[in-house]
């Protein structure tokens, strides 16, 4: 990867302007054009370094609906079931990991309705349980990448705050998450595109999406680095049984470590599931998950009762957040 890259991916997962001309501003701070920075990001992404670029939506924050659930998949059903789920549009993460529950996906709806018949959709489709695990607190979201002139790859916390609130997004809203929804337009005037597919003016679009910014509707706009092309490539979602008064707490903590990228509070299955913190931790191999995820018990202390580590061994399907027209 070449110095300018890198700095674009250093400084940019989020943070891009929302302004007229946001390439040449962005491309004056690097030093370059914005016709060479805007080849660079398809370059980027057309290899793969990115897996996207443009805002990143929170259907929460949307009046919309998301949560995390899981399949227990006979091997000889895997793929056969694999293809049902990620047929549907709700679907917006996928991923097979190591346990009885062996298939981990994201639904991100509109409505908290629309989450519930998606569920019942998949589970007459597979003819299996879903089990489901919606977020009860949040206690950290995020994952900013830092890559040195050497190839090597670290994490970091976001800078600043995670932005709370939420909106009703109304029709012009829900065009405009719908025209950006894959990205913004590699274009110079990317919002002045985004308007002329929302019948819009291009002010109209700038004010909306800083609205949906500040409200946190749009979690970040930028470079969403692909983690597992860059060097991250070992994922471990480790669970937690932590005693329920001392969690706010402790999840805080734990979401505080530079490695974790996201910690929630989600409900127990018992008697399968009986793990309430869930924390993503991301390394250059298995051997460093579990290092830091030893880092994190070490934490916890006699206030976790028992873990474990769900390695993600592929990637089923990855987009995000799709509205459907």
């Amino acid at each position: 990867m070449n110095e300018l890259s890198r700095q674009f991916i250093n400084r940019y997962q989020g943070g891009f302007p929302i302004e007229e001309q946001p390439f040449a501003s962005v491309a004056s701070e690097l030093g370059t054009d914005s016709a060479t920075l805007i080849d660079i990001i398809r370059e980027l992404l057309d290899d793969g370094e990115l897996s996207r670029f443009g805002p990143l939506y929170d259907a929460s924050s949307m009046g919309g609906s998301l949560t995390l659930a899981a399949l227990s998949v006979p091997d000889d059903r895997f793929d056969e079931v694999t293809e049902l789920v990620n047929a549907m549009t709700e679907v917006a993460h996928n991923y097979h990991r190591e346990h009885e529950l062996n298939m981990w996906f994201v639904i991100a709806t509109e409505t908290p309705e629309l989450q519930q018949q998606t569920i019942d959709r998949i589970e007459q489709a597979a003819n299996l349980p879903v089990y489901n695990f919606p977020k009860l607190q949040t206690f950290y979201l995020g994952l900013w990448l830092q890559l040195d002139d050497s190839g090597g790859v670290s994490t970091q916390p976001l800078p600043g705050p995670l932005k709370q609130g939420g909106m009703i997004i109304d029709e012009l809203d829900r065009k405009i998450v719908q025209a950006t929804q894959e990205g913004l337009p590699l274009q110079t005037a990317p919002y002045t595109e985004v308007a002329g597919a929302c019948d819009c003016d291009t002010e109209t679009v700038m004010q909306r999406m800083r609205r949906m910014l500040d409200r946190g509707v749009i979690r970040r706009i930028g470079a969403i680095p692909n983690h597992y092309r860059l060097g991250l490539s070992a994922n471990g979602m480790s669970v937690w049984d932590v005693k329920d008064e001392k969690l706010p707490e402790l999840g805080a903590r734990v979401g505080r470590l530079d490695f974790v990228s996201h910690s929630y509070e989600r409900p127990r299955h018992l008697p399968l599931w009986p793990y309430n913190l869930f924390a993503m931790v991301h390394g250059h191999d298995r051997d460093e998950v579990s290092s830091k995820v030893e880092q994190i018990a070490e934490l916890l202390g006699n206030s976790c009762k028992q873990h474990d580590v769900l390695f993600s061994t592929r990637i089923l399907k990855k987009t995000g957040l799709r509205l459907v027209a």
